[in-house]
């Protein structure tokens, strides 16, 4: 468990470096360099305290010793010089093992600033060697900070995820391990630690033997082909007790030195994505391509012992891609090695990506005699699936798991499975799956009551479409322009529909003799550039417009005797949903595309036009019910009928404390105590402390800036006029809160109004206009504490107030329902999608 000291030193080093290190990776290095170069010397006085000799920095290396570049009287620059000199020198000393020499390899300082050095030495001097879990649990955390190498395909993945790949693979102490794209060792630390709690008594003491740990030690294996991730591996794997981890940069794909390893377990998230022109892999692959997760998988699969297992997390690509590649490499999984499937949501890798995945649980012993593969899903993993991933109290994988043991432990065992009960999953029969070649691993494809596997099959846009056209480019478009309309990728929301909000415009002048560009009901609008997470984006224009699109977005106009251009609108924008438009953008200059003959080759799921009408309205009627619900939750708003014989009072008469929030910087986000900023006062009312985000702060502005419950938060400064003002009330929090500067903070006196009351007063409609009109106008709205104070609000006797929050209460209890009805819809909506596409077979 990270202990917050160990925390707070990892953020002062951090924060210290940010200003001459941006790269949240250099930083990482630098600060690994540092507590390695730090433990060599703690280690060094530890075998002196023993009686034995310094090794690490001894000979021509002991001038480099910790003590010495930290003794008073070194000057900064003699400082600087001489910390600079030891870590490029490091790989030289033959004193260290090969461990640390890897570990220093191309070392070197990237800053010259002796005050930035003396300060971060400082903090490191503060971390002492002792051979701790407590270490490790500190390296991973500063890990966490590394970002998405997003063009590589690369993930990080989440350590719940990881967690339960490893509890449901199940790695034993006896057995070897292998991540063949390793990262930062992830995979390998949670093994590890699995092992050990499973080899442990009633008390958590530990029973592995001596000999037993040792082997242990030596059972695990990882490869990387970037040697800054092994650089990182082998730190961490050091930090949990390895003392000579097994991690190598090599190539997995196209290098055969390891080809006759084999292993017992294999665990990986591989790169999803491959580079331009693909993988130029070795010929020992049973399956022939270019594509960096097909041989991935291939690798994993051919190289488990018999008896062995693997968990890897896969793209949707490798479910039901249409490939010759893919279909038998699925062919070759499902007949010797594939035992379940777990589908995860669209979301797990955010803020990274939002690519759909699913993880493969392999076994070569109990795949070989099983007639079924189990397929299970999960909706939620116990955080939302937004940017911000936050935790929620929504989480399928305990469940997932319970029910995967279950099915396996009936295959192991010969148990019938006639009684099975999932409620998660299903069993499906091989020959099922087998039945037309194409091998789809979409559990979706084989639910009772979805489409025939036969009455659905791929076809390319170009099959599709009577028209694909590109629009065109203005430099002249503006929002107040008169003209007609010029549609951008803007117009259309991340829920694929049209909206005008943020409509510009070209002139008639501009427009003249470009009429081939109106948009008609009927047309299909595709974002085809953008930043490479947003390309394919895509609505249905359900109206004529009069105007045209931005070169943008490509224009698809449909055979309406092969296809309803409403289907055509709902299967492209839920590819870009699942991620399958990634791999197809194109990187331009300084943005992602996908031009129109790339468009056109793309296959979408395409069931008989009266399935498509059926499909179409099916999820229509779930889009009416969503649209009505939404409407609710938009529109409601708390009334308060005023009694005039009410006494008034100020707002600044019924509390106090009146206080602005504190001013962050960017480098102080994304951890310490917990912060509120201006989005999470736009809520049902009440601050919820389990969506917070973190900031790092001192203990004495944590004091300064504190919000307690029931204290009652403002917007101060608001872009949008109509935001400022905006009231929130704090709930019960277990943990410290601060709150942001663009934020006013006050008190209410509950001996004279219940801050309840008065959160929904101040939420009416006129007192929203009340205090919107009390604010000073200009770039960004504000308001001042002055003018709060001055709100004059009614004050009914306190039996009065509680009534009018408990009808309000009440009222609220039903948006919310309306809010669960929104995503229940949403949820019937996507399942409708995922039948389509996991019904789908290839067209030959």
């Amino acid at each position: 468990m990270l202990d917050t000291p160990t925390k707070r030193r990892i953020d002062t080093a951090r924060d210290i470096l940010v200003g001459k290190v941006p790269d949240p990776k250099s930083q990482v290095e630098q600060i690994t360099i540092a507590l390695i170069y730090k433990f060599m010397d703690d280690m060094d006085a530890e075998s002196e305290e023993m009686g034995g000799q310094r090794k690490f920095f001894a000979g021509d290396f002991a001038r480099y010793g910790w003590a010495k570049l930290m003794r008073a009287g070194l000057g900064g620059h003699e400082t600087l010089n001489l910390y600079a000199e030891a870590i490029s020198r490091m790989p030289e000393n033959d004193g260290i093992p090969p461990l640390f020499r890897d570990i220093f390899k191309n070392a070197y300082l990237p800053y010259r600033d002796p005050e930035t050095l003396r300060a971060f030495l400082k903090v490191i001097d503060e971390f002492t060697y002792d051979h701790s879990e407590r270490l490790g649990d500190a390296f991973e955390y500063l890990l966490s900070v590394l970002g998405s190498q997003g063009d590589a395909g690369q993930f990080r993945t989440p350590r719940h995820i990881i967690d339960f790949i490893v509890s449901v693979v199940d790695p034993k102490k006896n057995e070897t391990v292998l991540d063949p794209a390793c990262g930062t060792a992830g995979f390998l630390i949670s093994s590890y630690k699995h092992i050990l709690k499973a080899n442990a008594d009633e008390r958590g003491q530990g029973t592995l033997t001596p000999d037993e740990k040792a082997r242990l030690a030596r059972s695990f294996y990882g490869y990387d082909i970037s040697p800054d991730m092994v650089r990182l591996s082998l730190v961490n794997l050091y930090l949990h007790g390895f003392t000579n981890p097994n991690i190598s940069e090599y190539d997995t794909l196209t290098s055969e030195e390891r080809w006759n390893e084999y292993f017992d377990v294999i665990l990986a998230n591989p790169p999803f994505m491959s580079p331009k022109g693909g993988i130029r892999p070795h010929r020992r692959f049973s399956v022939e391509s270019k594509r960096s997760e097909v041989l991935f998988v291939d690798y994993m699969a051919e190289h488990l012992k018999p008896g062995g297992r693997a968990g890897i997390i896969v793209p949707e690509g490798i479910i039901f891609q249409s490939g010759g590649a893919y279909k038998q490499l699925r062919r070759m999984l499902v007949e010797d090695f594939l035992v379940a499937v777990v589908s995860l949501p669209a979301g797990v890798f955010q803020p990274y990506s939002g690519v759909k995945t699913s993880i493969l649980i392999l076994d070569s012993s109990l795949a070989r005699k099983a007639s079924t593969i189990g397929f299970f899903k999960v909706e939620n993993d116990g955080f939302g699936l937004g940017a911000q991933r936050r935790e929620i109290d929504k989480n399928d994988l305990p469940q997932v798991k319970a029910e995967i043991d279950a099915y396996l432990g009936r295959l192991r065992s010969g148990a019938s499975l006639d009684d099975f009960q999932s409620t998660l999953g299903q069993i499906v029969e091989k020959d099922r799956i087998a039945a037309n070649g194409d091998y789809n691993l979409s559990g979706e494809r084989y639910r009772q009551g979805s489409a025939s596997q036969h009455d659905i099959e791929f076809r390319s846009i170009g099959e599709i479409a009577e028209q694909i056209k590109s629009g065109f480019a203005s430099g002249k478009s503006s929002i107040d322009a008169e003209g007609v309309p010029h549609i951008r990728p803007m117009n259309i929301t991340e829920l694929g529909q049209f909206t005008w909000n943020g409509l510009k415009k070209v002139s008639f002048e501009e427009f003249s003799g470009k009429e081939d560009y109106k948009l008609v009901s009927g047309d299909v609008l595709f974002n085809n550039t953008n930043s490479k997470e947003l390309v394919g984006k895509t609505c249905f224009i359900d109206n004529d417009i009069n105007g045209g699109y931005s070169n943008h977005m490509t224009r698809i106009r449909v055979s309406e005797s092969i296809c309803n251009a409403k289907y055509l609108a709902l299967a492209l924008h839920d590819a870009w949903k699942r991620g399958l438009f990634l791999e197809l953008a194109n990187r331009w200059i300084g943005q992602a595309g996908i031009n129109a003959t790339t468009l056109s080759q793309f296959k979408i799921p395409l069931p008989p036009l009266e399935v498509q009408q059926e499909i179409v309205a099916e999820i229509e009627s779930y889009q009416k019910v969503i649209d009505g619900a939404r409407a609710v939750v938009e529109n409601y708003r708390p009334h308060i009928a005023i009694d005039p014989e009410w006494p008034m009072s100020l707002l600044g008469e019924v509390c106090d404390n009146f206080q602005n929030g504190a001013n962050f910087s960017k480098e102080q986000m994304g951890k310490g105590v917990k912060f509120i900023n201006i989005k999470d006062l736009f809520s049902s009312g009440y601050i919820n402390c389990m969506t917070l985000d973190r900031v790092n702060l001192s203990a004495v502005e944590i004091s300064r800036k504190r919000v307690l419950t029931n204290d009652l938060l403002f917007v101060r400064s608001s872009v949008k006029e109509e935001g400022v003002g905006f009231p929130s009330l704090m709930s019960s929090c277990v943990d410290d809160v601060v709150f942001c500067g663009f934020i006013i903070k006050c008190t209410p006196n509950i001996n004279v109004i219940l801050p309840s009351f008065l959160l929904n007063l101040l939420r009416t409609t006129y007192y929203r206009n009340l205090v919107v009109g009390l604010s000073n106008r200009a770039n960004i709205t504000n308001i001042s504490q002055d003018s709060l104070k001055s709100v004059a609000i009614p004050q009914p006797p306190l039996e009065t107030q509680q009534a009018i929050v408990a009808e309000i209460e009440a009222e609220q209890a039903l948006v919310a329902a309306n809010r669960e009805l929104i995503e229940r819809m949403e949820r019937k909506i996507q399942a409708v999608l995922d039948r389509v596409w996991g019904s789908a077979s290839v067209d030959a």
